[in-house]
C-alpha cells in the first residue's frame, strides 16, 4: 500500500532539493513521520517522484536541523529528543525570549505593535474555532514579528533553529486544553510591556511565558511516553 501521510510540495521558483526538504521538514514537524522512523532514500524517491540526489541532499539539511540522524550504514531516521534535550532548550530559548522582548520595548514601532495586535487577534479566534495547527503558526508568527524588531541576525537565527526542534512538542502540548487561556494572558501581558517600553516588565513576561510553556511541553512528552 502507497504511504499517503505526506505529498510533494511542488515550488517552480525553489530547487527540488529544497522542496523534498520543505516535504520531509513538515511532514516531520506535524507529526507525519514520528521519531524514530526509518527514511529510505529509495522509498522517498520513488515516493515523491524524484531521484534519490534530491532526497539525500534533503536529508542532510534535515540532519543539520536535528530533525533527522544520519546512522552510518543504517540510513536515515527522525531523530527525536529526549526530555533532557527539551528542557535545555527551553532554558536557553527562554533567554532568547527575554533578551528579545526587552530589546522589542525598546525598538519596537507603532507598525509592529499593531502586527501582534492583530496576531493576537486572530491567535484568539483560531482558538475559539479550535484550529490546532493555525494556532500553532499565528503564535510563531507572534513571536518572530518580536524577534523581528530586535534588528539582530544572530538572534534571530538562534530563535529560529531552536523553534524549528520544538514545533511537534508544541503541538501535542497545545492540545491540552487548559493551557490556551494563560497563553493569551501572557500575550496580552507581552503586548503591553512593549507598548509601555518597559523593558524589565516585558523580560519577565517573556520567560515566564517560556516557563509555562515548559511545563505543559514535558507534559505532553511524558503522556506520550506512557502511552
Amino acid at each position: 500500500m502507497a504511504d499517503t501521510r505526506f505529498n510533494i510540495n511542488s515550488n517552480e521558483y525553489l530547487p527540488l532539493r529544497d522542496v523534498v526538504f520543505n516535504t520531509l521538514r513538515d511532514a516531520i514537524l506535524t507529526g507525519k513521520l514520528v521519531p524514530g522512523e526509518r527514511l529510505m532514500e529509495n522509498q522517498l524517491a520513488e515516493k515523491l517522484g524524484v531521484s534519490r540526489t534530491p532526497v539525500r541532499e534533503a536529508l542532510r539539511m534535515l540532519e543539520l536541523e536535528n530533525l533527522v540522524e544520519l546512522v552510518p550504514r543504517k540510513g536515515a531516521q527522525v531523530l527525536d529528543m529526549s526530555e533532557k534535550d527539551i528542557i535545555n532548550i527551553l532554558e536557553v530559548r527562554g533567554v532568547l525570549e527575554g533578551l528579545a522582548t526587552g530589546l522589542a520595548c525598546k525598538k519596537m514601532g507603532a507598525e509592529g505593535l499593531a502586527e501582534l495586535k492583530s496576531l493576537e487577534e486572530s491567535f484568539e479566534k483560531a482558538i475559539s474555532e479550535k484550529a490546532l495547527e493555525e494556532i500553532a503558526e499565528i503564535d510563531e508568527q507572534f513571536h518572530n514579528v518580536i524577534f523581528a524588531s530586535t534588528d539582530n541576525d544572530k538572534l534571530i537565527q538562534i530563535f529560529n533553529n531552536l523553534q524549528i526542534q520544538l514545533y511537534r512538542y508544541r503541538m501535542a502540548h497545545l492540545k491540552l486544553d487548559s493551557s490556551i487561556p494563560a497563553i493569551v494572558a501572557h500575550h496580552k501581558g507581552i503586548i503591553r510591556a512593549i507598548e509601555n517600553h518597559d523593558v524589565e516588565e516585558g523580560t519577565t513576561m517573556a520567560q515566564g511565558h517560556v516557563k509555562y510553556h515548559t511545563e505543559f511541553i514535558l507534559r505532553a512528552v511524558r503522556n506520550k511516553e506512557t502511552k
